[in-house]
């Protein structure tokens, strides 16, 4: 099994201000942010430039509304698998990154194996996902599903201050 590995920058208040102000507009020019952290223009990019080589910052992203990718339908899926094995958390880890329509999969704790984050177009779409693609994923045994009725709240951001 992969383990994720956490970046080993340590990070100062100027790092967690400038990290705080990108994940709110991460189109923020670096004019714009070096005046709001109160540095000067290039120290503010050579500091940008060192969390996204340390891999504190991870991307750049557009956040793009579901339904105008007619993808309006979300769903969370519990998945259980048989083997415990790392050969079999392999294979299905292997598998589910290929499905287009899987936005997050996680390795978790509990009752089952797997917790995904599926968005899909309409219910329908979602039987094709869950008899024709999930429960033909490697060593799936059980899935239970929960359809979202309501998103209340989604986001990204991590409060950056300590």
């Amino acid at each position: 099994m992969r383990i994720k590995r956490s970046p080993t920058a340590t990070l100062d208040k100027l790092d967690r201000h400038i990290l705080d102000l990108l994940q709110r507009d991460g189109r923020m020019s670096m004019t714009d942010l070096a005046d709001n952290v109160g540095l000067t223009v290039t120290p503010c990019i050579e500091r940008v430039k060192r969390l996204e080589r340390e891999g504190v910052i991870t991307g750049y992203h557009a956040r793009v509304a579901p339904g105008a990718l007619d993808a309006s339908l979300l769903v969370f899926v519990e998945i259980s698998i048989t083997s415990k094995s790392e050969r079999s958390f392999e294979e299905f880890r292997r598998e589910i990154l290929c499905i287009p329509y899987v936005q997050e999969c996680h390795l978790v704790s509990g009752d089952f194996d797997y917790l995904v984050k599926a968005r899909i177009k309409e219910i329908s779409q979602y039987r094709v996902l869950l008899g024709d693609i999930l429960l033909r994923l490697p060593g799936v045994t059980q899935t239970k599903s929960l359809v979202v009725m309501e998103e209340i709240k989604e986001t990204l951001y991590i409060p950056a201050s300590k």
